[in-house]
């Protein structure tokens, strides 16, 4: 059995039903852990842990850190796809935040650095084929390494509506199984470099100000920050400008300054507080209001996850003293 750790990010279409989250995350464990399977080494005493749930009740989105190794990450996200599935009727979905799958978004990232996104991308292959064939009606994109193409979750997303308003399921792209229907709508499998998440609310009820910090500060602008993507929504009656973070190959940012090095030197990435200021400065003078979401770093991920399968904290999330992206 492996040694080799992943983090996932499952992204589901509900946050106003704590219950319904928490049985999803439970699913996750109780799929591979004991006493459904012993620990895979002498070391930790549970195979999967949750580190996290973040709920936004604006958005009616929840993203749940599930970590575990290579060998049963596909198993545990198997068993919490199909809970997601059974809980979450999507023709029942409002929210801000753009979605088209009950369950939307299952990214693997590699949080050791002897998993490489090649056979990651298998693994999310193989839950793909799995969910299609055992839950019908399941609809899938694939991207990142998961993808024969291995095109990026953004023009993945791009290429099959995910950013489109209002949402019509008939006709939509997709890869595997069934046309995408309202009940279930389209999920995203893929594996990329590990992705932080930074949110900042401005002090403002201006959207479209909030729009054109979110284009000025993306990568693909001319003077973006490396590997950010950034969306920007109403939320709270204020503007939250919401950011991917990914990691970097190393090779691929030269003479870049403020950025922090990762699993080893092999990849960078833009820190949270250069983001923040970045935002405020595009902003004009609209002040943060205070609000500032902040994902764990791969350093953090890697060590919270240790910690939770050598201390048996499969319910790590119940532990968190603040509020995680």
């Amino acid at each position: 059995m492996s040694h080799k750790l992943v983090a996932c990010m499952l992204n589901v279409s509900e946050a106003r039903n704590k219950n319904v989250v928490e049985k999803i995350a439970r699913s996750a464990l109780a799929a591979v852990n004991p006493p459904a399977l012993p620990p895979v080494t002498s070391e930790w005493r549970i195979n999967a842990a949750v580190l996290n749930i973040f709920q936004d009740y604006d958005y009616n989105r929840s993203v749940i850190t599930v970590v575990s190794n290579t060998d049963l990450i596909g198993a545990s996200l198997e068993a919490a796809c199909k809970s997601a599935y059974d809980l979450i009727d999507l023709t029942n979905h409002e929210g801000v935040h753009p979605r088209l799958g009950s369950v939307d978004l299952v990214p693997l990232h590699p949080i050791t650095g002897d998993v490489c996104l090649k056979s990651l991308g298998g693994i999310a292959g193989d839950l793909a084929g799995r969910l299609t064939t055992t839950v019908p009606g399941t609809s899938v994109f694939l991207f990142g390494a998961g993808d024969p193409e291995n095109r990026g979750l953004v023009q993945r997303r791009k290429e099959v509506g995910w950013f489109r308003k209002p949402v019509r399921y008939d006709g939509l792209v997709h890869d595997l199984g069934a046309p995408p229907s309202s009940r279930y709508g389209l999920l995203g499998i893929g594996a990329i470099p590990y992705m932080m998440n930074v949110n900042v609310t401005l002090d403002t009820d201006d959207v479209a100000l909030g729009r054109r910090v979110a284009a000025a500060i993306r990568a693909t602008s001319s003077n973006g920050l490396p590997g950010v993507q950034a969306m920007a929504f109403p939320h709270d009656g204020r503007v939250e400008v919401a950011c991917n973070v990914d990691l970097l190959p190393a090779e691929s940012v030269p003479g870049v300054s403020n950025m922090k090095s990762s699993l080893g030197g092999k990849y960078f990435y833009t820190p949270a507080e250069v983001i923040r200021g970045r935002i405020l400065e595009e902003a004009g003078g609209v002040r943060d209001a205070g609000t500032i979401l902040v994902g764990f770093t791969p350093e953090e991920a890697l060590s919270r996850t240790l910690d939770a399968l050598t201390n048996a904290h499969g319910e790590a999330w119940k532990m968190m003293e603040k509020r995680m992206m």
